[in-house]
């Protein structure tokens, strides 16, 4: 076997017109409503309304009832913890 004298580069062009798409890491995260469910103190979404982030806690507390569900209202920095109704 002969040994390879010659080695070939590929590079990409890059068209400077387009712009680059951002990468959400853990520290950029993309912001979407005022209020944010959070679950054991970590954010798990982000709702327009207080009713539609209430109701997702909701429907988690009733499936694991152990979990601490909060909503964080971030323009008044207030939190809220969920707890299930009482039959």
């Amino acid at each position: 076997m002969a040994p390879r004298t010659e080695t070939k580069t590929i590079s990409k062009k890059v068209n400077p017109e387009e712009p680059s798409p951002d990468m959400f890491t853990q520290r950029k995260r993309p912001e979407v409503g005022q209020f944010r469910l959070q679950v054991d103190r970590q954010t798990k979404g982000s709702y327009a309304t207080a009713e539609a982030a209430e109701a997702a806690g909701l429907a988690i507390k009733k499936a694991h009832p152990i979990v601490q569900v909060a909503i964080y209202d971030s323009v008044t920095s207030a939190n809220k913890i969920l707890e299930l109704p009482q039959a």
